[in-house]
Parts: structure tokens; C-alpha cells; sequence
């Protein structure tokens, strides 16, 4: 029982990085297409804070994956080998229940 709330805590964490990635590309789209300005304090203050947060995540990746331009692969790979860790997880304390 004990590794099965653990894998629940694990599993929760994993969902707000995700929505923490996902948040990111928006803005940096939001950024690129100049919906919103870096100016802004409040827009410069979230994307420092995401990009401080999810870049130790994001730059062992981007070392792995191959230059693609302007294209940034890592965050979808990071959302991917998440939910297949999320998945993998849970499973395993599923079973460990019975």
C-alpha cells in the first residue's frame, strides 16, 4: 500500500511538470509570434521561472537529440518518456496491491 501512494505522489508530480512543459511551448509561441513582449514584467518573470524549473530537465535532452533548427523536439520527448515513466509506475503498484 505504501508504494502504491508512493507511485500516486510520483504519478501527481509527473502531471505538473508535463502542464509545466506544456505552458512553456505556448508561451515561447506566444513570445515568438508577438502576442505577448518579453517587456512585460509579469510575461519575463513566468518565462525565467519555467525556464529555470524545466531547463536542467530540458538540456540533457537537447544534448541527445540531433540540431533540428529551429524546431526543439525535447520538450515533446520529456512529455513522452514522462507518461511512459507515469504509466510504467503505476502499473507496477497496481500490481504490487494484488
Amino acid at each position: 500500500m505504501l508504494f502504491y501512494t508512493l507511485a500516486d505522489i510520483i504519478s501527481y508530480l509527473i502531471s505538473i511538470v508535463v502542464t509545466l512543459v506544456i505552458v512553456q511551448f505556448v508561451l515561447s509561441l506566444l513570445i515568438a509570434f508577438n502576442v505577448v513582449n518579453m517587456r512585460n514584467n509579469f510575461v519575463a518573470a513566468v518565462w525565467h521561472a519555467l525556464n529555470v524549473l524545466l531547463d536542467p530537465l530540458l538540456n540533457p535532452l537537447r544534448k541527445i537529440l540531433p540540431n533540428t533548427g529551429a524546431i526543439d523536439f525535447s520538450p515533446m520527448v520529456l512529455i513522452i518518456g514522462l507518461t511512459i515513466l507515469q504509466k510504467v509506475m503505476m502499473g507496477a503498484a497496481m500490481a504490487s496491491i494484488q
